[in-house]
């Protein structure tokens, strides 16, 4: 299992879980765990999720997200989890 950290800030919009979730599944990505909440009128997600059987690079499936972000105006990242943590330790 490969874990990594998704998340994802933007506009409250219809479709933004569905999308996300659909391209994740398009590449072979497992949702493990999911948090979204809405503030004020700001959508915000935090996905863990397993890339062990995605076919592309790393690298070029954080592009595809930041892509497909930009069009919908959301700032979409991936994170290895262990960088994730690593980041976050108090």
């Amino acid at each position: 299992m490969k874990k990594a950290i998704v998340t994802v800030i933007g506009k409250d919009q219809v479709g933004i879980i569905a999308g996300v979730c659909s391209m994740l599944a398009e590449q072979h990505i497992n949702v493990l765990d999911i948090s979204q909440t809405i503030m004020q009128d700001y959508f915000t997600m935090i996905m863990m999720v397993d890339t062990a059987a995605c076919p592309v690079s790393f690298e070029q499936l954080g592009a595809m997200l930041e892509e497909w972000g930009a069009n919908k105006a959301l700032s979409i990242r991936i994170q290895r989890e262990e960088i994730f943590n690593a980041m976050h330790r108090i």
